[in-house]
């Protein structure tokens, strides 16, 4: 997060927050946030993109440090189209990644 935004948010209230890109257009909500026990800060945010009326959305692990607050607009912003988070590696609800595995972990952070 950027200086002037809250330094300090509980997870559930982050949870279903919009994410968009730096044109405007949305790119989903928040799904839930992945924590690093070692160092307890937040590793990633899991994105819920596509699909239609929640039926068929793909969930995508966007590290913490490539989306910004903008609280005027209560949104978070990542730097990345449409098309590009289409190609994104990303997983369904039932089978998540195993998000420990450093070259996971090396292949998400190349991405964004």
């Amino acid at each position: 997060m950027q200086n002037g935004n809250p330094k300090v948010l509980s997870a559930g209230s982050l949870s279903k927050d919009k994410v968009q890109n730096l044109s405007g257009e949305s790119l989903g909500d928040i799904e839930d946030l992945m924590i690093d026990l070692g160092t307890g800060r937040v590793a990633y945010a899991v994105l819920s993109f596509g699909g239609v009326l929640g039926m068929g959305n793909k969930l995508f692990a966007i590290p913490w440090q490539a989306m910004n607050l903008d609280t005027d607009n209560q949104v978070f912003l990542l730097d990345v189209n449409k098309e590009s988070l289409e190609q994104a590696p990303g997983f369904d609800k039932d089978d998540w990644p195993d998000m420990s595995d450093p070259r996971w972990g090396t292949g998400i952070h190349s991405h964004y």
